[in-house]
């Protein structure tokens, strides 16, 4: 007999499993020599109370452990010889496409501008030695895309998007530890997602799929209307059956290549703001009431959902134990994000603090290009501010609240340096006064947000596309040329990993039905 049981343990009881099976003997009013088999299937903290408890989801088997056969999440069909789609981007959305293909036994050609993850890693050190940016390869650009470097965060606000289950089983097939199918916001680490992007790469291509480093899609091959391939390197021709962009929201490039070839493009909402970093332990001591449980607990993490004069300020990719990086994918441009390993074990914390941006917040009818100017105006702005290759602005946050430049900076994770900016005075207006607002709301339920060691860096310009490549709502292709498939965060149809991936698998889908 299997059967389902829920506990909620103290942080020192969930440290001690040898005493589950006493707690589930009691709660089931058996015997504990009844109990075979236990395994976690899902774990939660919940530290809203100064009493922290420990929410656990246990299968328990009683009497002898029940065998149940574990079928691969990822399994390939067999090609059909004739048909095969472009891919062009290798992130989530790119990489999941892929995977979903080949399961409906229709062959990938992926055409990825970066390189593979080794190369990714070498030209990252290269970056930081030389304190210049990489254009081609960077924390953006290349195998697994910007979500290869960013912890690797699996949860999205949407619970419509896919089957979130199959998703952590296909990671966890390539590598992922068993932790991301129990906890509730599972992680993998960017200390382990090279090596998994590593392995789903090796899978499509023993698959029979392709995958192409180093190679950029200067046009789309459209005739009469329909895409029938593209065109790499400006010269070689490659056709297939559909195209799939899942060039990620920092491929500029493309945005320039689809405005020159006719193809429609809107300007989106979004969101900007800058990169918050405090000590963990601080912010451990905030979360989880004092010190009493640290002992017990992983870094802790916090959600910021606020409203300001309408618009939300809000946290995004937050990162316990983590390291603030250089996000940029152009020289004179400063952008950051953040990212932690697997053990979360830095002595920082960071995550980005964002205010909503609506189309006409910029100008009364913008232009999709209306909206990508002013994103990458406040990135010059920002790389102006110090001008001193990958070192970015920073400013404490009492110091911005005051309307001050700081005297003085505390020690932060960002290798490359920061340097005192007064960024009230470059942000714009209509930001910067929902973030100070934001942060004087934030100090009256997170305690201790406001302190002389929390530092803000900018810009976070990044969390998603400002531009969206419009698509019919049921076919997934786009408006005007059929067999053409915008994903992804660079279609504006996504915003992060999980549903990034889903749309990805979405759009395999569609294709699949098409053709």
């Amino acid at each position: 007999m299997v059967c389902s049981v829920h506990l909620v343990l103290s942080p020192q009881e969930a440290m001690q499993e040898k005493k589950w099976g006493m707690f589930v003997a009691r709660q089931l009013n058996i015997s504990p020599r009844r109990i075979a088999f236990m395994q976690i299937i899902k774990r939660s903290i919940d530290a809203r109370h100064a009493n922290v408890k420990i929410n656990l989801t246990l299968l328990v088997h009683l009497d002898k452990i029940e065998l149940t056969t574990c079928e691969k999440a990822f399994k390939p069909k067999t090609l059909q010889n004739d048909k095969k789609v472009i891919v062009v981007g290798f992130g989530p959305a790119g990489m999941f496409a892929s995977l979903q293909l080949l399961m409906f036994g229709i062959k990938p050609i992926i055409i990825e501008q970066g390189f593979d993850v080794h190369q990714r890693k070498c030209d990252i050190a290269t970056m930081y030695r030389s304190n210049t940016l990489n254009e081609r390869s960077n924390y953006c650009f290349g195998e697994g895309g910007a979500g290869t470097f960013s912890d690797g965060k699996l949860y999205t606000r949407s619970s419509k998007r896919g089957n979130n289950n199959w998703l952590l089983q296909v990671l966890q097939q390539a590598g992922a530890s068993e932790n991301i199918l129990i906890d509730v916001h599972p992680h993998i680490g960017s200390d382990k997602l090279p090596g998994i992007v590593q392995t789903i790469r090796q899978w499509i291509i023993d698959s029979g799929g392709e995958v192409h480093f180093g190679t950029s899609v200067t046009s789309l091959l459209i005739t009469n209307g329909v895409c029938e391939g593209v065109t790499v390197n400006e010269e070689e021709k490659i056709k297939a059956d559909a195209v799939i962009l899942a060039t990620g929201h920092s491929s500029s490039r493309i945005y320039e290549m689809l405005e020159k070839q006719g193809v429609q493009l809107q300007a989106k909402g979004f969101a900007m703001g800058v990169r918050i970093e405090h000590p963990q332990h601080q912010i451990n001591i905030i979360q989880y009431h004092g010190n009493q449980y640290l002992n017990y607990l992983p870094a802790a993490e916090y959600k910021i959902t606020e409203q300001v004069e309408g618009r939300g300020v809000y946290s995004f990719c937050m990162c316990p134990g983590g390291m603030v990086v250089p996000a940029s994918t152009q020289n004179g441009y400063s952008v950051v994000n953040g990212m932690s390993s697997s053990q979360r074990n830095s002595p920082y914390a960071n995550s980005g603090v964002v205010v909503e941006i609506h189309p006409e917040d910029i100008y009364t009818h913008p232009s999709a290009n209306d909206v990508w100017q002013f994103q990458q105006q406040y990135e010059k702005n920002a790389y102006n501010a110090v001008q001193q290759g990958l070192k970015i602005p920073a400013q404490r946050i009492v110091d911005f609240i005051q309307q001050k430049k700081s005297d003085h900076l505390p020690k932060t994770s960002y290798i490359p340096g920061v340097v005192s900016s007064p960024m009230h005075k470059w942000l714009p207006t209509f930001i910067h006064k929902r973030l100070q607002k934001a942060f004087l709301q934030l100090q009256q339920h997170i305690k201790g947000f406001i302190s002389d060691d929390a530092i803000m860096m900018g810009v976070e310009s990044r969390t998603s596309s400002p531009i969206r490549i419009p698509r019919n709502t049921k076919t997934l292709e786009q408006t005007e040329i059929q067999n053409l498939y915008p994903c992804g965060e660079g279609a504006g149809y996504a915003g992060g990993i999980t549903s990034s991936a889903f749309d990805g698998i979405a759009v395999a889908e569609a294709i699949n039905k098409k053709i």
